[in-house]
């Protein structure tokens, strides 16, 4: 009998890491997604469809160029002067080395490389570090350390 009740020990072990592996993998899925989608709507010109994938709060963080901003309409607001105003342009968005990090089961950390492609050759590029949070509706990043080289 006591095998019995070690057997399914065992098996009760196996299943619940078998668990935790699929919705950590799962999970980094749903966030690479994120940043498909991300890029797909920047490669279409469209800023609001990138910014689903922010946190939509006051409390979102963006860190850039030495600078601190606070909140989704923020980052908006910097990504349309900088990208969509006069004599700027959006280019081509590329992500590319992405490394996720589960910091638990609703948290992860994410580094990786953006590389723009702009229509006059130039080829902005740079590192981010990013931290999502899952919400009922999905994975958002609530803060986001970007720096250009």
């Amino acid at each position: 009998m006591r095998i019995v009740f070690l057997l399914i020990g065992v098996l009760a072990a196996a299943v619940t890491a078998s668990a935790g592996e699929n919705s950590e993998a799962d999970a980094k899925a749903a966030i690479r997604k994120v940043m498909e989608d991300q890029q797909a709507a920047w490669n279409r010109q469209d800023l609001e469809g990138f910014m689903a994938g922010y946190w939509n709060s006051p409390e979102l963080t963006f860190f850039s160029g030495g600078h601190e901003s606070n909140g989704w309409q923020a980052a908006l607001d910097r990504y349309k002067k900088n990208y969509q105003s006069a004599g700027h342009e959006m280019g081509k968005l590329e992500f590319s080395n992405l490394r996720i990090e589960m910091l638990g089961s609703n948290a992860a950390f994410v580094r990786g490389e953006f590389h723009l492609t702009m229509s006059d050759g130039k080829t902005p590029h740079g590192l981010f570090t990013l931290v999502f949070r899952q919400f009922t509706e999905g994975w958002k990043i609530v803060h986001d350390h970007s720096a250009a080289e």
